[in-house]
């Protein structure tokens, strides 16, 4: 275990919280962290292109919702005679 996590349990052991009800600060230590190790650049990049696939299926499921609906044609029946059976593989 690293020091954080030690640090953290005990300090949540004393509170007598569970480990799902972290405050702001917890959360903006994350962040911190997060930040120092992948850096902001990268953090843009993975920003910018969950942004994009977000927007891109907004886009998709709008097209799919203004495209006209085709009614399924069945409960038609097709007369006619068999003149000759075929063996199917």
């Amino acid at each position: 275990m690293c020091m954080y996590s030690v640090v953290v349990a005990r300090y949540l052991k004393f509170r007598g919280n569970e480990m799902g009800s972290f405050s702001i600060w917890h959360w903006l230590i994350v962040l911190v962290v997060v930040v120092l190790i992948f850096g902001t650049k990268k953090l843009r990049n993975v920003g910018s292109d969950l942004g994009g696939a977000v927007k891109g299926f907004k886009d998709a499921m709008r097209e799919e919702q203004a495209a006209p609906k085709v009614e399924d044609q069945t409960g038609h029946t097709v007369e006619g005679e068999v003149t000759q059976k075929s063996k199917s593989n």
